[in-house]
């Protein structure tokens, strides 16, 4: 049971946006800019690390809407995403991917669990610095849609297929035209 009363059955972070959506646009414009604008890890490494995050904070919805991005945006789909998610298996991805899903976990965890030697191994793995800077800024701004989504008990779609249909559009349009911004 949802803590507030939104007024609307969207799910997720969906209905918060709708709730309030003055706040709407920059938290989308923020996931555009942490996820989907051009950088130096791709689109898919980038939903990975969301996914990764939000599946080790334990939100179902960020988990699940950003593991079908992920999915669509990554060689190996789904299959890859779940091995990293469940058994925390980064084989089938660069060396250095796994090296920043490492510090991903770090940071969630707590922004100085990240250590000196996390960042040199990420270094040693290929890792940039904006690549290391870029992990860190989107695990922390997951931590921060996580607790959003969950401190107000934001209900999950009882459709299976809606993060699938989520994650179509949001690959093909996303977040600052999704579902839960004013400018769609």
């Amino acid at each position: 049971m949802p803590h507030i009363d939104v007024g609307n059955d969207a799910p997720g972070i969906i209905g918060l946006m709708r709730f309030r959506p003055e706040t709407a646009d920059p938290l989308n414009d923020l996931a555009d800019a942490l996820l989907r604008a051009p950088g130096p890890l791709s689109r898919g490494e980038r939903e990975l690390i969301a996914s990764y995050v939000s599946h080790g904070n334990g939100c179902a919805f960020c988990t699940g809407g950003h593991s079908e991005v992920a999915a669509r945006e990554l060689e190996g789909g789904m299959p890859a995403v779940r091995r990293v998610l469940d058994d925390h298996d980064f084989s089938g991805f660069p060396e250095k991917i796994g090296a920043l899903l490492t510090i991903a976990g770090l940071v969630r965890r707590g922004g100085k669990e990240v250590t000196e030697e996390s960042v040199a191994a990420a270094r040693k793995a290929g890792a940039t610095d904006v690549e290391i800077h870029d992990t860190v800024l989107i695990a922390a701004a997951f931590c921060m849609y996580n607790r959003y989504v969950d401190g107000l008990a934001a209900p999950l779609s009882t459709d299976p297929s809606s993060f699938g249909q989520m994650a179509d559009h949001v690959v093909a349009h996303g977040y600052a035209k999704g579902p839960g911004a004013r400018r769609a």
